[in-house]
């Protein structure tokens, strides 16, 4: 065979329709990737909160010291501020001192009935 022969034959190509297998209707075509290589990659694992959570003791005087003061101060919004603004007559933030300890919920529920007498 010579080289002017080997040019002027047609090229076949590599994957025609007839090679092809015929699939049923909803029927998933063949792929050579697996679906995990697909994914992109996940980031390793990461520690969502950095700060300490509360003990369960501390998270009951919060939930007690802020239902309180809803009910006590007329609704969210002043009971949000009371809570989260420092309060020069206690000596820091209520919900803070709240939160601490035994003395501090006392300490912030005085408080409260104060501001809820000189309210009515």
């Amino acid at each position: 065979m010579d080289r002017d022969e080997d040019e002027t034959q047609p090229i076949a190509p590599k994957d025609s329709a007839e090679d092809r297998p015929i699939m049923d209707a909803g029927e998933e075509p063949d792929v050579h990737e697996s679906a995990e290589d697909q994914r992109p990659a996940r980031k390793p694992f990461r520690k969502r909160f950095t700060e300490n959570r509360l003990s369960p003791e501390s998270a009951e005087r919060q939930g007690r010291i802020t239902m309180l003061a809803w009910e006590k101060l007329g609704g969210t919004d002043a009971a949000r501020e009371f809570l989260n603004s420092f309060d020069e007559t206690l000596g820091g933030r209520p919900l803070d001192l709240a939160v601490a300890s035994i003395e501090g919920l006392r300490a912030v529920e005085n408080a409260i009935a104060e501001r809820a007498a000189a309210r009515a």
